[in-house]
């Protein structure tokens, strides 16, 4: 029986942490919404009033937030933990803040793990997200059994925190240029009077076929169901996230940056709650077309 720690039960957390519910794992978990903790506990979790809680229990705490300012408060609350080892940050938070977090809990002897998922909350559910690691090759050799309970397959980036959250951005940069490419093509298709399902069908047999036109456009876009999982404003804040790492690195990304500026726009205009895949109501109220199944 080993002591297991997971922060954050939010879309991602949630399925991910469910899947460390086993015989030989004695689960902890804490979500700042008390209620998201509910299931855990009916399933025999132990559920704890904070983070620092998790880390008094847990030799080994995963943790998967919404956004750098979180990430780095519960890294503090977690330092103070007197049963940690090893830190897993799973956020998608930049290599500025995870390599900030490394060295904070690195002072008290907790070595961390980077640990970015892709995958979606489609991935989490089915337990099919590529997992990445970065770390000491002994931290990361520790988490990779869990790791990969959570995921399909897991990726070692390298030794040192913050590799794999710049692995993480380069995809997530790549799937934000997608879509944004594929919503305008389809509109501008749309628009010329093609078929939307025809258009789909083409693409998927032609060099233009991605991930956004063989699973995302039919599931969730042709049906008007915009119920991928993820929300615009997550979408928005990891490209500007790239954005910022690749100014920081002095790589010129003209096309992912105009890319990035849609994203932030959705969220200008009211998107950023709602899911990514509205982002193509935007390019359709533009153009007074709408790109939905007619079957």
């Amino acid at each position: 029986m080993i002591d297991l720690g997971f922060i954050g039960l939010g879309q991602m957390g949630a399925s991910m942490a469910a899947r460390l519910l086993a015989p030989d794992v004695r689960l902890h978990v804490h979500d700042a919404n008390p209620a998201a903790a509910t299931a855990f506990a009916d399933q025999g979790a132990v559920v704890h009033p904070s983070a620092s809680a998790v880390a008094d229990a847990a030799s080994i705490v995963f943790a998967c937030l919404p956004s750098q300012s979180i990430s780095r408060s519960v890294a503090d609350a977690v330092a103070q933990g007197r049963a940690v080892q090893v830190y897993a940050e799973m956020s998608t938070i930049g290599r500025e803040t995870v390599t900030a977090i490394a060295e904070t809990l690195g002072a008290r002897g907790i070595a961390v793990v980077d640990a970015p998922i892709s995958g979606g909350p489609p991935g989490a559910r089915a337990g099919t997200l590529a997992m990445m690691a970065a770390g000491a090759p002994e931290a990361v050799e520790r988490v990779r059994p869990w790791l990969a309970r959570i995921g399909r397959a897991v990726f070692v980036i390298g030794d040192k925190p913050g590799m794999a959250q710049v692995m993480k951005l380069v995809n997530n940069l790549l799937i934000a240029t997608n879509l944004a490419a594929a919503f305008e093509g389809l509109v501008m298709g749309a628009k010329a009077g093609l078929d939307p399902d025809l258009m789909v069908d083409v693409l998927n047999a032609s060099t233009g076929r991605s991930l956004v036109t063989t699973d995302i456009v039919p599931k969730a876009v042709l049906p008007g169901t915009f119920d991928f999982g993820a929300a615009t404003s997550i979408m928005s804040k990891d490209a500007e996230l790239g954005v910022a790492e690749a100014h920081a690195l002095g790589v010129q990304i003209w096309t992912i940056e105009h890319a990035a500026r849609l994203w932030h726009l959705g969220v200008l205009q009211g998107l950023g709650n709602k899911d990514m895949t509205t982002l193509i109501t935007l390019l359709e109220g533009l153009s007074g077309v709408k790109v939905r199944s007619r079957k």
